[in-house]
């Protein structure tokens, strides 16, 4: 349950907007922020936050992160990528969001990358909406899952690819129209990568609940827009503690022969189960510990609609606690070896919970309600035996 009185304060809407350092544009305004995301000939390479209204000179020297070093280079990358890149599938796993899809699909088809098709996986409809929308895309394949569940839903797209490449958008997301071309374009530059995630920026921040959402970090918390590969054997974090780095299932892209090769997804995690997530999460994590390397590349960038209501961000950060310990309850009972290093990494993990400066909880600072931990904390408890009721049910078929 998610019955804790969480009052929502008036809030001014602030624009989301894009700039390009190549030719940067002020903003108008007469107080309030914007959210800006920076990019240099094209490319995201940062974000950041101005006050209204702001000139392009103060939005430039605002920006400290790296620019293009060769636009070029940059140009010519992206070019090869669009000659000679894989064919890519671009699957959106849906379930009567027959807008947020219109929306999705409208970016997927708008993409500057020419060898990619569209799967729409209906998941357990109970109307014909999702139907009707894909139907308005002549380009998209649609298919039904019947069983509830995310995890569900992503197998059946895997069994359905035919490309070597998969990737993966929510419907409350759109993609950049290069998304593609990035993700193409990074598997061509690291041909022994099993898989990447990109970022995920904000869509709109319009309510109190949005921009809590991004005080806890969003979709893309603690990543930013360096680049950066995980290799197993080469990496100084661990693969099963702090997750944050390695990626978000809102945007992810696997070499297809990857994903069949450990199995697919676990149908006892992902939203539409008693888990509620962490389907991303395990998949990420499995491929680690099976030896394959993943890539992150902000390059590949989409943007989530955040839930705009309280009780939809309170039911959410519930949730993301259910996900996350029914997660290492997965590792542990199929893996139980990974037990022992789970306990070193314990102490760690307690201690970020508890530290107000930790990256999971930095959010508190920036205005975000102390209620909304303590419901994660709350999911956290109940994960894992939430996890194994899920996995009794889907092992019996149900």
């Amino acid at each position: 349950m998610t019955d804790v009185a969480i009052r929502t304060p008036a809030f001014t809407p602030e624009p989301v907007v894009d700039v390009d350092l190549a030719a940067p544009a002020g903003l108008p305004g007469d107080g309030g922020r914007a959210w800006v995301v920076v990019r240099d000939h094209g490319l995201p390479v940062g974000m950041l936050t101005v006050d209204l209204p702001a000139s392009a000179g103060e939005i430039a020297a605002a920006f400290t992160g790296q620019r293009v070093a060769d636009p070029a280079a940059l140009r010519a990358a992206r070019a090869r990528a669009r000659r000679e890149g894989a064919a890519v599938t671009a699957v959106v796993c849906t379930r009567e969001r027959p807008e947020a899809l219109r929306r999705c699909l409208a970016s997927l088809v708008a993409q500057d990358y020419p060898h990619a098709s569209i799967l729409v996986v209906d998941n357990a409809p109970t109307t014909d909406a999702t139907r009707r929308v894909v139907a308005g895309f002549p380009s998209v394949r649609y298919v039904t899952e019947p069983r509830p569940g995310l995890s569900r839903a992503r197998n059946r797209a895997l069994a359905e690819v035919g490309t070597e490449l998969v990737a993966w958008i929510d419907d409350d997301e759109t993609a950049d129209p290069s998304w593609l071309t990035e993700i193409a374009r990074a598997f061509l530059d690291r041909p022994d990568a099993a898989g990447l995630s990109g970022v995920v920026v904000p869509g709109e921040i319009e309510t109190p609940a949005q921009a809590w959402y991004e005080a806890f970090g969003g979709h893309s918390k603690g990543r930013g827009f360096t680049a950066a590969d995980f290799t197993p054997g080469a990496m100084t974090q661990s693969p099963l503690y702090p997750l944050p780095p390695f990626g978000v299932g809102a945007n992810m892209a696997f070499r297809t022969a990857d994903l069949r090769a450990v199995g697919g997804f676990d149908t006892a995690l992902g939203a539409g189960t008693l888990a509620e997530g962490g389907e991303d999460t395990l998949i990420l994590t499995r491929l680690l510990l099976a030896g394959r390397p993943l890539m992150y590349r902000p390059a590949a960038l989409t943007r989530h609609f955040h839930r705009r209501e309280t009780a939809g961000l309170a039911a959410q950060m519930r949730g993301y606690g259910v996900a996350l310990t029914a997660f290492y309850t997965s590792l542990v009972l199929h893996r139980p070896w990974l037990l022992v290093r789970l306990l070193r990494l314990a102490p760690a993990a307690l201690r970020d919970l508890r530290s107000a400066d930790s990256l999971r909880n930095v959010g508190l600072r920036d205005g975000m309600p102390a209620e909304f931990m303590a419901l994660n904390r709350r999911g956290m408890l109940a994960g894992p035996a939430r996890y194994v009721r899920a996995w009794w049910r889907s092992k019996r078929g149900r």
